[in-house]
C-alpha cells in the first residue's frame, strides 16, 4: 500500500513512444519567440570555406513550444553542456570566424 502511495506522489510513469520519431543534423540554431510561443529553428550551415561575403544556411526543421517548455528545456541543455564540459574540457562557442558570422546573421554585431 505504501508503494502505491510512494509512486502516486510521484507522478505518472512516463512512457517514451519511439515509433514515429525522425532523425535530422544541425550545426546552426535561430530562435525567436513571441507571448505565447517559442520557435526554434535548425539548419545546415554548408559554407566550409572562410571569408565568403554571404553564407546560405539551409533550414530544415522548425519547432515550436511553449515558454514553459523553452524553460524546462533551456535547464536541461545547461545540464547537458555542464556534464559536457566536466568530461571533454570548455567549450568556447566565442572564438573563431564561425562564432563571428552567426554573431553578425543575429544582428550581435
Amino acid at each position: 500500500m505504501a508503494e502505491k502511495q510512494e509512486a502516486q506522489a510521484a507522478g505518472p510513469r512516463i512512457k517514451w513512444d519511439d515509433s514515429k520519431m525522425s532523425s535530422a543534423y544541425a550545426n546552426v540554431c535561430n530562435v525567436s519567440s513571441t507571448r505565447e510561443e517559442v520557435v526554434l529553428l535548425f539548419g545546415v550551415n554548408q559554407a566550409w570555406n572562410r571569408g565568403q561575403p554571404e553564407v546560405t544556411i539551409q533550414l530544415t526543421d522548425r519547432i515550436i513550444i511553449s515558454p514553459f517548455a523553452a524553460k524546462r528545456l533551456s535547464t536541461v541543455l545547461a545540464g547537458v553542456v555542464k556534464e559536457y564540459e566536466s568530461r571533454f574540457g570548455q567549450l568556447d562557442v566565442e572564438s573563431g570566424a564561425l562564432a563571428q558570422s552567426a554573431q553578425q546573421g543575429n544582428g550581435k554585431t
